[in-house]
């Protein structure tokens, strides 16, 4: 399989047209939203949001408290949503939003999966894992490159939603 096809015949969407600007601002609003939901829970109150030709695919926010799941991340939820809606599990025509940058889990499912572009709001300097999984697929043999950006603009309504689920957590302000 050359480097540029998903699978046989068919080649990896274009990351430029599987985001706009305009649906940027639209799926991560919608992403804050589910990460809103997991507050009611007691969650952390992440969100993610898999869209795909400008529709949303999957819609999903942490369930680790609620399910006692340790796999029960939004982004990991949304993906297995994602591929059941498309029924495959390849996405690489799909863009994942999410309110923090992915950890290293929720990285490699993003790459397995093939998505064409992670957009996150805010970046995780402890647990982040996009400069690692970008360092990873600088890799002459690795056939799939998602593209990872920060949201600039939703990142103080990511970090401020963290920042309130914390403070009522820990005095600290840790997970």
């Amino acid at each position: 399989m050359s480097a540029g096809q998903d699978r046989p015949g068919v080649p990896f969407a274009d990351p430029a047209a599987v985001t706009t600007p305009a649906n940027d601002e639209r799926f991560m609003r919608e992403a804050l939203g589910a990460a809103r939901e997991a507050i009611a829970h007691g969650d952390v109150p992440i969100g993610a949001v898999v869209a795909r030709d400008g529709q949303v695919i999957a819609r999903a926010h942490n369930r680790r408290e609620v399910d006692a799941d340790p796999t029960g991340h939004a982004e990991l939820i949304a993906l297995r949503e994602a591929a059941k809606t498309l029924g495959r599990w390849r996405l690489s025509d799909c863009a994942l939003y999410v309110t923090i940058e992915p950890c290293a889990m929720c990285a490699g499912a993003a790459v397995l999966a093939r998505v064409a572009v992670v957009v996150f709001a805010a970046p995780d300097e402890r647990a982040g894992a996009v400069r690692s999984a970008a360092e990873l697929l600088d890799a002459p043999w690795a056939n799939h490159h998602p593209r990872w950006r920060l949201h600039t603009p939703a990142r103080a309504d990511a970090e401020r939603l963290l920042r309130e689920f914390f403070a009522t957590q820990r005095s600290d302000g840790r997970d």
